[in-house]
């Protein structure tokens, strides 16, 4: 079942979000320190990007599930977006009905 593993968070300074971030969730910064990480699970990891938009990573276990979400996704409602991928890219994007983009992404690579 896909779950939301991330929350991206555009921001002009990953550095002091990060440090306000982490303490006001209480998530530790891991060896990138634009990802924060929940101390307790359960909880969503907050990644800091400066040259993204605000979205969500939603997560699967594996390729094959990835498909599956993807074209469950898409029979809600959401459409493919033309994206220049990387070669080794393990993410979809896609765009829900009001144009607002996602990613699902397999997790299991």
């Amino acid at each position: 079942m896909v779950r939301i593993g991330a929350i991206v968070m555009s921001t002009a300074d990953t550095e002091r979000a990060g440090s306000f971030w982490s303490q006001a969730l209480g998530y530790d910064r891991g060896a990138n320190p634009e990802f924060l990480v929940p101390r307790k699970g359960g909880a969503c990891h907050l990644h800091l990007d400066s040259k993204d938009r605000t979205h969500l990573d939603l997560w699967t276990d594996s390729e094959a599930e990835q498909h599956a979400e993807v074209e469950r996704m898409i029979s809600l409602g959401a459409t493919r977006v033309d994206w220049d991928y990387p070669e080794d890219a393990d993410f979809i994007v896609l765009a829900d009905p009001t144009g607002s983009l996602f990613c699902v992404i397999n997790t299991g690579r």
